[in-house]
């Protein structure tokens, strides 16, 4: 399994030549040796690296959290707790996600809901994201930072 092609790296790890390209040019995987024809060549350590970039984010990993999981993985006097902690990290940033999301759709859910959805020109949805989007617009100025994704009213989250 020594001396593959890129495109047999990518058959065997399930990631596109595309990607491993890029994960070479942003130091995820060393930069392969060439053979005469100047074709990059891979090993199967590297089919075994891409695989675990492959999984990491699959499971949502940032590439700056999988650079650290790589170092950790790599160096064998590592502690199995510095692996959990960017687990636990990365499981809470998930779960702030979703309550973001969550937060997003129910403020949607009430729009639409407010929404006659009939043949008249008013419109509750339109109107809170002209109203919001200038909120927005003056929080930004004013925090010098984009306002949070969800409505400035957020008449949605009261449930």
């Amino acid at each position: 399994m020594n001396d593959m092609t890129i495109g047999e790296a990518a058959n065997r790890s399930g990631v596109s030549a595309k990607m491993i390209r890029h994960y070479e040019t942003i130091g995820l995987i060393a930069t392969p040796a060439r053979q005469e024809n100047n074709y990059r060549t891979y090993g199967a350590g590297d089919i075994h690296r891409l695989r675990f970039i492959r999984r990491a984010r699959a499971l949502g990993y940032p590439v700056a959290t999988i650079r650290q999981l790589l170092t950790l993985w790599d160096d064998t006097n590592r502690s199995s707790a510095d692996v959990k902690q960017l687990a636990q990290a990365h499981a809470a940033a998930m779960r702030r996600k979703i309550a973001e999301l969550d937060a997003m759709a129910r403020t949607v859910e009430y729009l639409a809901a407010a929404c006659a959805g009939d043949h008249r020109l008013d419109c509750p949805i339109l109107e809170d994201l002209i109203v919001n989007s200038q909120q927005s617009a003056a929080v930004a100025r004013d925090d010098g930072d984009l306002a949070h994704p969800v409505s400035m009213v957020n008449m949605g989250s009261a449930a």
